[in-house]
Parts: C-alpha cells; structure tokens; sequence
C-alpha cells in the first residue's frame, strides 16, 4: 500500500511552488507595465506584488523549516511572514487608491 503522508507533503510543495511562480508572474508583468508608463501607481503596484512575492516565498521556507521549532520561534517566525504581506497589500492599496 502506499504511504500518503510523502505524497500528500510532496503534492503541498508542488502546489507553493505554482503559488510562487503565479506571484512572480504577477511582479514581472507589473514591473513592464511600470516600464512602459512610470507612473506612480505602477510602482506602487509593482513594489507591492514584489513584497506579496517575497512574503510567499518566506512562508513556503518557514513552513518546512519552522515545523520542528517550539511555540515561541513560531511565533517569531509567523510574524516573520506577515510583514511582507502587510507591506505588498499596503502597496496595493495605495496603488488602487491614488
């Protein structure tokens, strides 16, 4: 019979990874739409998929490193991971909202 848990964790790091690559699809796009017209809020939306980027990636590698470590260092490390999400839709908003 065949185990479950190797296939379902490596169908999970699959699945981040197609999460990651649709952020950095989305960060690249805007970074030529910003390319193309410089306006401020292409930057804007630019810097802020570049931080929602960067905010999944942390999350995919604190979530594989961070499963053995006590209460406290995840703690730490989840707060760790919202920073850049804070930062990316602040962006965002300010993008959609100027």
């Amino acid at each position: 019979m065949v185990d479950v848990v190797p296939l379902a964790r490596g169908l999970l790091v699959l699945m981040r990874f197609v999460v990651f690559g649709l952020t950095l699809g989305i960060t690249l796009i805007s970074f030529q739409a910003y390319q193309k017209r410089q306006t401020d809020r292409l930057q804007y939306a630019f810097l802020g998929f570049a931080f929602i980027s960067m905010g999944v990636a942390i999350t995919s590698v604190i979530t594989q490193f961070g499963a053995d470590a006590g209460p406290l260092v995840r703690i730490f490390f989840q707060l760790t991971e919202t920073v850049p999400f804070i930062i990316g839709f602040s962006m965002l908003y300010v993008s959609l909202y100027r």
